[in-house]
């Protein structure tokens, strides 16, 4: 599990360029469902067929997006310096003094140049810099750049996966390559149970620029049933205790209009009746995530959410307790296995 999350986030998989991140997950998949599909987005669809031979079996899907938030090269100077823009939520009070990758002709090491407290007025250095003002430096003549580099080229930002205390992990697009890594771990978790349903474990694209391959994935599958996972705030010492979630009390069951009353009351007691402890969120209105888009295709898919709780989101830093990976992999394995005759009832509002 460990291995997987610190090869996945390494993969350069920006919002609407997903090929490489699918091909390592399709080829994760493999290992564990019947079928493996990727569609023309570059959706992973895993696709595991129940045990229990019955013709009354519920489609589930699950969902957890593959992409991550990085750059986009939209000019270079007459120094060879390059400006940019964003792909998706990247706070830029971050940004000074990152290392980066820009995927040109080759790959190439930059840095986000930053001004050094030396050379600033005293004023300025209270102010955070904007995005529209910094740039990539490569270290090479502006003639070499234009060579190497094109308008429109992604940049990615270098930050391996850090193991800190066990089980605390840290780095770049956990948000939400944790989410892909807990599906296989539901795949692996489903192995040991006797269960009925069709389960679509699909990793999506595209989530951080508006939830489309949600969009797609589930047209696609065109599920009874609908679960979402992601990541939620975890507590940290300066945030507010009524937005964060405890590291250590495991993932977030999340309650809300978009979210299914029925289900993730049943959801809550699968984890009640086996010692599986969780953590409640509310979200009034349409949530950030998959969620939002799989409750309104077609006709509706009644959806439950579950979130895990992560530090410093939208940072090369994101902070996570692997466990939470465990735990919640399991909980929902088992909740797919309690799908069983009758199961239609538990979908009316």
């Amino acid at each position: 599990m460990k291995d997987f999350l610190a090869e996945l986030i390494e993969i350069p998989g920006v919002s609407g360029y997903e090929e490489e991140t699918a091909k390592r997950i399709a080829g994760e998949f493999a290992k564990y469902c019947d079928e493996v599909q990727v569609d023309s987005f570059f959706n992973v669809y895993g696709i595991k067929r129940g045990k229990v031979n019955t013709s009354d079996r519920p489609k589930v899907m699950l969902a957890a997006h593959m992409d991550e938030i990085a750059l986009m090269v939209r000019e270079i100077d007459e120094n060879g310096f390059l400006r940019f823009t964003n792909v998706g939520g990247v706070d830029q009070r971050i940004l000074p003094a990152q290392e980066v990758t820009v995927h040109g002709h080759r790959q190439l090491h930059g840095i986000i140049a930053t001004v050094p407290p030396h050379l600033l007025d005293a004023s300025d250095t209270k102010k955070a810099v904007k995005m529209k003002d910094m740039c990539i430096d490569l270290g090479m003549p502006a003639d070499k750049v234009r060579e190497l580099v094109r308008i429109g080229d992604l940049v990615t930002f270098v930050s391996p996966l850090v193991f800190m205390k066990e089980p605390m992990v840290n780095g770049k697009s956990i948000d939400d390559r944790a989410g892909v890594v807990m599906l296989a771990e539901v795949m692996k978790e489903l192995d040991k149970l006797q269960y009925q349903a069709e389960v679509y474990c699909v990793a999506t694209v595209q989530e951080e620029v508006g939830t489309r391959g949600a969009i797609i994935s589930t047209y696609a599958s065109q599920p009874d049933i609908g679960i979402a996972i992601d990541v939620t705030h975890g507590e940290t010492p300066d945030a507010s205790k009524e937005d964060t979630h405890s590291m250590e009390k495991g993932i977030v069951v999340c309650k809300g209009p978009n979210m299914h009353p029925g289900l993730t009351e049943k959801l809550l007691e699968v984890a009640k009746d086996y010692g599986i402890e969780c953590q409640i969120g509310v979200a009034p209105g349409p949530t950030g995530t998959d969620a939002r888009s799989m409750q309104i295709s077609r006709s509706g898919v009644p959806t439950v959410l579950i979130e895990i709780p992560l530090r410093y989101m939208h940072t090369t830093v994101e902070t996570l307790n692997l466990n939470h990976l465990k735990t919640g992999a399991r909980l929902l394995a088992l909740f797919i296995a309690s799908l069983k005759e009758g199961w239609q009832e538990w979908l009316k509002y």
